[in-house]
């Protein structure tokens, strides 16, 4: 069985390898470039430290020369996605598109020991390609990381546990389609278009709602931009702000509309703005994900996608019993 699957699926498995191993060695190259504007390593300016000067004129030189690479990074949370429908697609459609599964099961290994076989070789392939895409893309990113946190949407998505989720997933939906469809390229198409339409809500509307957000408030600055109700309550870069604004005495938050009066107030009075807003008892507030929930909510979206792809190989698997006549 493994010559078998490895002769009917080598062609895409050495595309992908070689893809795979391309795009790390261009990251090994440049993350190594970046790592080095960070004399004692990107680790030391993350939180606090990155506030030194040190750190400061690092992640300086970091946007201006290799910003443009964390922009392109932002596209490459597909790359799971291709690798799991790329090797998920022919898994059964090229059998059935072919005719060779009238072959393939009537001979001495039985129907669902061959499924499984060649569903355990081709999902332990596309964990091992995303996993080391993954661990390059996690090292690459962090000097990005010390400045930004990972729970923005072009770090969130290609760090810890969701890749190969993601990659999973779009295996399992393009081996289903194949089944369902008799056909690779269509199989492919339908576990791309399937991915865009769950991942898009999944991290707009429900990975905000993993958790409850906290919420800080803290006096409008004037003179001392540093004045703070409660330092330590605040949140920081790393963490993940869903909303922010400001709030009266009695925490209701002001609409834009409401803002823009007061600020039209303050220009009228001939008082600088934040100190009218202050006058006024108006607060700033910010509801955000502490950056330490960041595993919480990759183990949570994770188990998502795989509970999707779990249940994608059982229609497969039903599909099969019924021999797909």
């Amino acid at each position: 069985m493994t010559w078998l699957i490895w002769r009917q699926h080598r062609t895409e498995v050495c595309v992908l390898g070689l893809l795979v191993g391309m795009f790390g060695a261009a990251l090994l190259v440049l993350g190594a470039q970046a790592h080095d504007l960070f004399p004692g390593g990107p680790a030391r300016c993350a939180g606090e430290a990155g506030f030194t000067d040190v750190c400061t004129a690092s992640f300086r030189r970091l946007d201006e020369q290799y910003g443009f690479v964390e922009n392109l990074l932002a596209a490459f949370y597909l790359v799971p996605v291709v690798i799991g429908a790329f090797l998920g697609a022919p898994l059964l459609a090229r059998e059935l598109e072919e005719g060779t599964w009238q072959l393939a099961w009537t001979q001495a290994v039985p129907r669902m020991r061959w499924l499984a076989a060649k569903l355990a070789a081709l999902a332990g392939v596309t964990v091992a390609l995303t996993g080391a895409f993954t661990a390059v893309l996690t090292w690459f990113r962090q000097p990005f990381d010390a400045w930004e946190g990972r729970f923005q949407y072009d770090a969130f998505d290609l760090q810890g546990l969701v890749p190969p989720a993601y990659a999973l997933f779009a295996f399992a939906t393009a081996t289903a389609a194949g089944a369902l469809l008799r056909r690779s390229l269509p199989a492919f198409g339908v576990a791309f278009g399937a991915f865009l339409a769950t991942r898009m809500p999944v991290a707009l509307l429900a990975r905000p709602s993993y958790a409850t957000p906290l919420t800080t408030t803290e006096p409008i600055p004037v003179a001392d931009p540093t004045d703070r109700a409660d330092h330590h309550a605040a949140p920081t870069f790393a963490d993940w702000t869903i909303d922010h604004g400001y709030a009266d005495t009695t925490g209701h938050r002001l609409s834009s509309t409401e803002y823009y009066d007061l600020e039209a107030a303050a220009n009228q009075a001939g008082t600088n703005v934040n100190q009218f807003l202050r006058a006024q008892g108006i607060q700033q507030f910010k509801v955000y994900h502490p950056a330490d929930r960041f595993w919480t909510f990759q183990f949570i979206e994770a188990t998502l996608f795989l509970a999707a792809a779990a249940a994608l190989i059982a229609v497969v698997v039903w599909r099969v019993r019924r021999r797909l006549l």
